[in-house]
């Protein structure tokens, strides 16, 4: 289970992350404080705990390249996972303390409308958000990367956070005083639900959880082979990015061990190109009436 290579290659997807969103939290959070913007400045937030997102996930990618040692048998792949985790509660208290701060702002009835300046902030980084999103989109499916995936999926919607900043700039320019503290807390939202998900699927595979409908279509594979007589057992579980499987599969009992060995090996084959499992554990046992 060797892929440091596309790791490595994944550190790209990172590495651009990081650099976009320095580039725009510290754009954002200047101009959003000069033209006096309380969605764009909880923008600039977000995209802050998106840098410490994108480094967990750099970091995690680099150790999980690490090889396996005597305390680690199967790699290090899962350290991605935890470095997705504690991101995931930094993102998370940021999320709270942007929705308190814009519901205050929200009450106050005296809030003033933003400079225009703002506004087109927020549609320049929406661009630049959708443009990292699709370079990182396409590279996690080149690599097959689901940590790489899911940092995709946040740009897209970095992106789509900047484009409902922009409207609630607009509106608050045309008289709508509390449109613009109202973007600032739908970003607080948002922020806390990517916070959620990335926490939901970081618990999931820290606990061996795999994707129930995932492991009835990989046991319907095994299925159509005419040698396999029955699927006594299958689990699943993921390292990093990398799922495992442990297969029981009942065969004749009168076929030997080159033949029942050449089974496991076509099984094998056929999961990594149909469903991308490039590790599988598969137990024979005979099969009786």
């Amino acid at each position: 289970m060797n892929h440091t290579p596309d790791l490595r290659e994944g550190e790209k997807g990172a590495w651009i992350s990081i650099i976009a969103y320095l580039f725009l939290s510290g754009t954002k959070l200047i101009i959003a404080y000069i033209g006096n913007s309380e969605a764009l400045w909880a923008d600039g937030l977000n995209n802050s705990t998106d840098v410490i997102a994108s480094i967990a996930i750099l970091i995690g990618l680099r150790i999980s390249q690490k090889p396996p040692d005597q305390n680690h048998r199967y790699g290090h792949y899962r350290a991605e996972t935890i470095s997705s985790l504690l991101a995931a509660f930094i993102m998370a208290a940021v999320g709270i303390q942007v929705i308190f701060s814009t519901i205050t702002k929200i009450l106050d009835k005296g809030s003033t409308a933003p400079d225009m300046v703002t506004a087109w902030t927020a549609l320049g980084a929406s661009v630049i958000m959708f443009i990292v999103h699709r370079y990182n989109l396409a590279l996690s499916k080149k690599i097959n990367s689901s940590a790489l995936y899911a940092a995709a999926q946040d740009n897209r919607s970095d992106a789509l956070v900047s484009i409902g900043a922009f409207i609630g700039i607009i509106g608050a320019k045309f008289g709508i005083g509390w449109l613009d503290p109202l973007a600032g807390l739908v970003v607080g939202v948002v922020i806390c639900r990517t916070a959620w998900e990335i926490f939901k699927d970081s618990t999931l595979a820290l606990t061996d959880g795999f994707d129930e409908k995932r492991l009835t279509e990989i046991k319907q594979t095994i299925t159509k082979y005419p040698e396999v007589k029955l699927v006594a057992d299958i689990k699943g579980r993921v390292l990093g990015n990398q799922p495992i499987l442990d297969v029981t599969i009942k065969v004749n009992p009168e076929l030997n061990v080159h033949q029942s060995h050449d089974i496991t090996v076509m099984i094998e084959k056929e999961l990594v190109e149909k469903h991308g499992i490039l590790y599988t554990h598969i137990h024979i046992e005979p099969y009786i009436e």
